[in-house]
């Protein structure tokens, strides 16, 4: 059990909690939610001792090991794997008992060592390290490159896999989707649905904490406020209580303007002077309610486009890619498309397929390495990249920015017209002045949207618009682009945003651009076959690997050279032989009984759930429900279903695991 009591914590001059209590029971999964800089790291860093609070008791248990998504970009010649496996804490500190008893030669602790490796998992560790790399979306080739020869985007997912492969009772993740596409997000869920341990998420992807949290964590105002429910719950269960306390602070202001209204009337009075008095000291015992004061909301606008070509864009056998050292690398191949007037576009796939490319070849940051893109007359693109310093000059700040921008299209605007400009996207006094450098993420996402804005773009082409945005600005963002009039074409993992605007998608995959037949939901299902599948063709491979193994071990020698005195001779051999052959038997079964143990385990539980089913099902066709239980029996079957199918993944993984560790013995 996690408990805070009392906490009152410092950052500076601000107070980040303020005398705040609550209680977090073994083995939930929970998320922390709160506007941009209310202290939610700040609350991360406490539990991990890496801040001390001015006041109040923090307990976690003692035992608890802690896991957590290092915010430093590694730097290191180790490989992918390598650098996953020292996350496992157990597992180092077993390899390093072992070093240490062998450098002093003793026995015994030798032998400890080697059953601390046992309990550590050690003969599996490197598979499942691989499988988390893969899981997030590595390739094969990848997992035993150089940590350094990653950009600082995989460089990020390292450090998550590296956190998840710690044996941790309590998991601490921040933001651990921001550099994650929809694959990986969709693989990230399912596993954070399997950790048995307690789990606190900061994130700003309402489907990614509704699918993993049942309890919310408020940090408002200095205080934490628990609900118990996911995301979704909780903004409802907000709303209500906000009106709750809106209402007690109308009755409170009623009840002191009558109690002064009395006091003032009757003071002076010397029959009611004592009344007056006694009316004096129930005021100011009387506990007064704040007012709700809901932070203010962030809402902005996309300018009406002077013009709608139609079509706006028409490719014609385009190639996508870029050039190294005047070599091309193309990526993408043959894209024949059209992009008409207010299209809504969502553009699918997986990392390093080519969907940022594309949408850079457009954006006419790279050139089209072969075929033709026809743009439409008057046609002006709106880019907001992935990494706003692609855009964005660390040394300036917004308002040189904006003069910059305001001289290319609209030459007459004055610096104060630029300055209540910025105003609306919250860069007021000197912030206007401040370097981009110096500024958060989500600032300077604010500002590129800002510019984006001035340009009154006809086609907006957004690659990860919500990295670092929080919910507030996500939700300003989703409105302006539902108002928008042009095109949007959207690179996103932000499901929620997918869903509220676009109206049809296409998949970047194998090389090519076509168009997807369906909605997310459709998607995520395809996703899931994929990996069904991929893990079907490992263990066919495995199998027939096996199968080659076995003929090769069992092909009879040539009757030419086998003579009597040999095979009187082999006759002791091959008693050694069945004897080192029982031991490798022996051995294998040791190092596959966790496999073989988890498989039951799911093989159970796919039982139970499979009856779950049946039953939700039989009580739905049976017509008897009142309509508020039809709707949760639904969810019910939803959950049902995607828990079915979550296990059967994970059981495909554990028979390839398998198969492919009995053809290697």
């Amino acid at each position: 059990m996690i408990t805070l009591r009392n906490i009152t914590l410092r950052r500076g001059s601000k107070v980040v909690l303020d005398d705040a209590s609550v209680t977090l029971q073994p083995g939930e999964k929970v998320g922390l939610v709160g506007r941009n800089g209310a202290g939610k790291s700040s609350l991360f860093a406490l539990l991990t001792d890496r801040l001390q609070s001015d006041k109040g008791d923090v307990d976690i248990p003692r035992q608890w090991a802690v896991g957590e998504v290092a915010q430093n970009m590694p730097e290191t010649e180790d490989s992918a794997t390598d650098y996953v496996l020292e996350g496992d804490i157990r597992l180092m500190a077993a390899r390093k008992a072992l070093d240490d008893a062998e450098a002093a030669e003793d026995g015994h602790a030798m032998a400890d060592a080697h059953a601390l490796l046992m309990d550590a998992g050690a003969f599996d560790a490197k598979p499942r390290a691989q499988a988390l790399l893969m899981g997030l979306g590595f390739k094969g080739e990848q997992v035993d490159a150089p940590v350094n020869s990653f950009s600082g985007g995989w460089r990020m997912r390292l450090q998550l896999a590296r956190a998840l492969m710690c044996p941790a009772e309590l998991m601490l993740l921040d933001e651990p989707t921001n550099h994650l596409d929809l694959d990986a997000l969709v693989w990230l869920e399912a596993w954070l649905q399997r950790y048995d341990g307690t789990l606190i998420v900061i994130s700003h992807d309402r489907e990614f904490l509704d699918a993993i949290t049942k309890v919310t964590l408020h940090l408002d105002e200095a205080k934490l406020h628990r609900y118990g429910g996911n995301y979704t719950a909780f903004e409802s269960m907000r709303a209500e209580r906000m009106e709750q306390q809106q209402a007690a602070f109308g009755k409170q202001q009623d009840r002191i303007a009558h109690l002064q209204k009395f006091i003032d009337r009757f003071k002076a009075k010397a029959s009611k002077a004592k009344q007056a008095q006694s009316r004096v000291k129930a005021l100011e015992r009387m506990e007064k309610l704040a007012p709700v004061l809901a932070a203010s909301d962030f809402n902005f606008e996309f300018r009406e486009p002077a013009s709608l070509p139609n079509p706006m864009l028409m490719f014609d056998e385009v190639a996508c890619g870029y050039e190294v050292d005047g070599v091309e690398n193309i990526i993408v191949r043959g894209i024949n498309r059209s992009v008409l007037a207010g299209q809504r576009i969502g553009i699918l796939g997986a990392n390093g397929q080519g969907k940022s490319t594309v949408v850079k070849t457009v954006a006419r940051m790279h050139r089209a390495l072969a075929g033709k893109i026809t743009e439409g007359k008057g046609l002006t693109i709106g880019y907001f990249a992935q990494q706003e310093m692609d855009v964005l000059r660390p040394d300036e700040g917004p308002l040189s920015h904006m003069v910059r921008l305001a001289k290319e299209c609209s030459p007459g605007a004055r610096e104060q017209e630029l300055r209540d400009f910025l105003g609306q996207f919250r860069f007021v006094g000197e912030m206007v002045n401040q370097q981009v450098g110096s500024l958060s993420g989500g600032e300077k996402a604010r500002l590129v949207l800002a510019m984006l804005v001035w340009q009154r773009p006809n086609l907006l082409l957004l690659d990860e618009p919500t990295n670092h945005l929080d919910l507030n600005t996500r939700e300003a963002l989703s409105m302006a682009l539902n108002e928008f009039e042009g095109t949007v074409m959207l690179v996103s993992h932000d499901r929620a945003l997918l869903r509220e605007v676009c109206d049809e998608f296409w998949l970047v995959s194998k090389g090519v651009v076509a168009p997807f037949d369906g909605d997310l939901d459709d998607y995520q299902r395809w996703l899931l076959d994929q990996s069904k599948e991929a893990a079907k063709q490992a263990k066919e491979a495995a199998k027939q690997a096996s199968k080659n193994f076995g003929k090769t071990a069992a092909a009879p020698a040539p009757a030419a050279v086998v003579a009597a005195p040999v095979e009187a001779a082999a006759k002791p051999a091959a008693r050694e032989d069945r004897k080192l052959s029982g031991q490798a038997r022996q051995r294998l079964a040791e190092q596959t009984r966790p496999l073989r143990k988890e498989m039951e385990s799911i093989d159970a539980r796919l039982n139970k759930l499979a009856d779950e089913r049946s039953a939700v099902e039989a009580e739905l066709a049976a017509g008897t429900a009142a309509p508020t239980q039809i709707a949760e029996l639904g969810r019910r079957l939803k959950g049902l279903h995607d828990d079915l199918e979550s296990a059967e993944l994970r059981w495909l993984e554990l028979s390839a695991e398998l198969d492919a560790m009995q053809a290697a013995s």
